[in-house]
């Protein structure tokens, strides 16, 4: 095929491309082989004497409309979406049950007498976020391996419930975090000078970041 006869099977995947939302990776590996699909079936009607622009029509018209096309590929975007939320969820919130009270053991302050009781229940709370979140994680890794087995539709709403749970438990993790690290600086002056905090609140920080995008994009990819 000459340079430049591939125009309207380009325009049309950038329509299709516009349309879609979801992991950069996979939405680019959907597009490609699309792309290598529709330039082999140009290539046949070509070879058996259909002009280039008919051949490219037709090849289109075959491959089938965004209408047709976008659900299905869609629904694999948003399970990857979901995949990839909760395998961060799993790595971060990991790291955050192990190492959560490690920001203050052995600080000035950790043999003085216990912080209210208030203090000790919010740290508790957001140790149980945490456990909440590896469980939803682990949860939404099963959903996508059964979604890649055997689709169905039950599936799909238990992608979406966990979907909803993880982003729900991160959004409480978020406020809960930030509130704990808050009313810690108030309570020790020392802890805004600990090292382990620092470097912790940096950390959390981070974590926190690349969650809420990851999260992002599943709800751009779910409600598309």
């Amino acid at each position: 095929m000459g340079r430049g006869e591939d125009v309207m099977v380009d325009e049309h995947l950038r329509e299709l491309a516009a349309r879609l939302q979801g992991p950069a990776r996979l939405k680019s590996d959907l597009l490609t082989e699309a792309r290598h699909g529709l330039l082999d079936a140009v290539e046949a009607y070509r070879e058996s004497g259909v002009p280039p622009t008919e051949a490219q029509r037709r090849a289109v018209v075959e491959f089938g409309s965004p209408a047709q096309v976008l659900p299905s590929w869609q629904a694999e975007l948003a399970v990857g979406a979901l995949r990839g939320l909760s395998l961060r969820m799993l790595a971060i919130a990991g790291v955050g049950v192990v190492a959560g009270d490690l920001t203050w053991r052995g600080s000035s302050w950790s043999g003085g007498p216990p912080p209210p009781a208030g203090y000790q229940l919010l740290a508790a709370s957001v140790d149980w976020i945490w456990m909440s979140a590896l469980l939803l994680a682990v949860a939404g890794l099963l959903v996508v391996w059964a979604s890649a087995r055997a689709p169905r539709p039950g599936l799909a709403l238990a992608q979406r419930a966990v979907g909803v749970g993880l982003t729900g438990v991160l959004v409480l993790g978020i406020v809960a975090g930030g509130a704990l690290f808050t009313w810690s600086l108030n309570l020790w002056d020392a802890a805004a000078h600990w090292p382990p905090m620092i470097i912790g609140a940096v950390l959390v920080g981070g974590g926190y970041f690349s969650l809420t995008r990851a999260a992002r994009g599943w709800l751009l990819a779910t409600t598309r």
